[in-house]
């Protein structure tokens, strides 16, 4: 019997905001253990938390993004655990009435069919601090404890690994353009839940779920969903029950191990926290937010596709790597011709970076350095083969492509009777080869073309060498 995986995501997002979500202590990774803290996120008692408007702000754009329905008032709830990362004994997050509901994602999977993801609920809660295992040891490291998060929950739409993927990549690439989060799962900024049960295809009926707990990265979540899958459809053709579970994914071994039975919302207790009043949001703010959204990537991708006559392919590189399409349209600013940009960035630039192992961020050639390489080829000042040379040496030394063609006296020779007197030379040298030219041999030409631009040190334009070359073989 062939059966089908029902997925469903809950995503953890840190916003990028300065401060936490009810304090003013700094968010900021990487600092000393236990330093970014103080009364409020150490839960001490008869401290007061304090929205920070600018978190509400990010959630409402990331909804309004995601196509959600923001609601005009929703309710802080505390739900309530015990775990030594969570000082207070609760959680303070939203049940009941979230900030944001109903809405969608539309991806597109790789042979071209496009996938709505239906988006359950957005709400806003306050991480959790951090446990460091080491040894026979445990610490707790609080920095974390506080800071704003917004939790994107779908419905159970997605149908296979590669979907989840898909659909992760994508919301990863709005978090980033609307500025709400860099979203870098290394550093914990995005975190996904994922909720995968199998049934017999063709079926409405759910199977029982488990849940896999903080996968960290786009493939270990294909991975882990892949494993998942078929573990469970091992237990149903074996007549065995699979059990409803919290699961974690082991990276090495690529399998699931039980952590937990699964808890259900009523184990939480959650109540509205006495410290809250609603959140009350006026339809003006929504609609101010709404008219300063940034371009999202869907759009972003027709546009380029539009304004720059580039592959589909190249579009979507660069939507889908913000810092990379803007520093492709920031060298096409600069007068060079797109496709070209294009071609240069992706084929020899990232090459070049990737093999020196510096990020983009920190490239020795900026976007304008490029666009001048583009164009001193188009110009016809130097040759594509020069022009690899010259970006050679733009990465190694960081100057500009003019002064490296300055140096090393490599502006192509356009002077014709120059040329001519070139091709003559090399003519000379191969009269067997003249012979078998004139007898047909066309492709000949090729090679003659090659010997000129040796021996010119690849600084002849090869359309005049061939145009010269003609004509001096038929006289």
């Amino acid at each position: 019997m062939p059966y089908e995986p029902v997925i469903g995501l809950e995503i953890h997002v840190q916003m990028d905001t300065a401060t936490k979500l009810f304090c003013s202590c700094r968010v900021e990774f990487g600092s000393e253990p236990n330093t970014n803290v103080c009364p409020v996120c150490l839960g001490m008692p008869g401290s007061l938390p304090v929205l920070n408007r600018r978190a509400v702000e990010f959630a409402i754009r990331a909804s309004l993004a995601l196509n959600c329905r923001v609601h005009p008032e929703s309710i802080f709830a505390r739900k309530n655990y015990f775990y030594p990362d969570l000082p207070k004994g609760y959680q303070i997050s939203q049940y009941e009435r979230p900030l944001a509901t109903d809405g969608w994602l539309e991806i597109e999977l790789p042979e071209g069919e496009r996938r709505r993801i239906r988006i359950r609920r957005l709400h806003i809660e306050e991480d959790a601090g951090k446990n460091i295992h080491e040894g026979d040891k445990s610490y707790v490291d609080l920095n974390r404890a506080g800071t704003p998060l917004m939790e994107i929950v779908t419905e159970p739409d997605i149908r296979s690994p590669e979907e989840a993927r898909i659909f992760l990549e994508n919301l990863r690439n709005i978090m980033r353009y609307t500025g709400v989060s860099r979203a870098d799962m290394e550093k914990g900024q995005l975190r996904c839940d994922i909720n995968v049960s199998v049934r017999p295809k063709g079926s409405d009926r759910l199977g029982t779920r488990t849940e896999i707990k903080n996968v960290n990265s786009f493939r270990f979540v294909q991975k882990a969903l892949e494993y998942e899958i078929e573990r469970q459809i091992r237990v149903v053709e074996e007549g065995g029950e699979v059990l409803q579970e919290t699961r974690t994914f082991d990276p090495q071994s690529g399998k699931t191990f039980t952590m937990r039975t699964k808890e259900e919302a009523e184990d939480y207790r959650y109540f509205p926290d006495p410290d809250l009043l609603p959140l009350r949001i006026s339809e003006e703010w929504i609609e101010e937010i709404r008219k300063s959204m940034p371009e999202l990537p869907g759009e972003r991708l027709e546009r380029m596709l539009r304004e720059y006559s580039i592959s589909r392919y190249e579009a979507g590189i660069f939507v889908n790597n913000k810092d990379l399409g803007d520093f492709f349209e920031s060298a096409v600013k600069e007068g060079a011709e797109p496709k070209a940009v294009a071609n240069w960035l992706l084929n020899d630039l990232l090459g070049l970076l990737n093999e020196k192992q510096i990020p983009l961020e920190k490239s020795p050639v900026s976007p304008k350095d490029l666009a001048s390489l583009v164009k001193l080829i188009s110009q016809n000042v130097i040759s594509t083969k020069i022009g690899k040379e010259v970006i050679k040496e733009m990465v190694q030394t960081g100057k500009n492509p003019e002064a490296i063609v300055e140096e090393r006296g490599l502006r192509q020779i356009t002077d014709e009777s120059a040329l001519r007197k070139v091709v003559e030379k090399v003519l000379s040298r191969f009269p067997g080869e003249v012979e078998r030219f004139r007898k047909g041999e066309e492709k000949l030409i090729g090679f003659f073309v090659g010997q000129v631009m040796k021996e010119t040190k690849g600084k002849a334009n090869p359309k005049l060498v061939n145009s010269i070359l003609r004509e001096v073989l038929k006289e």
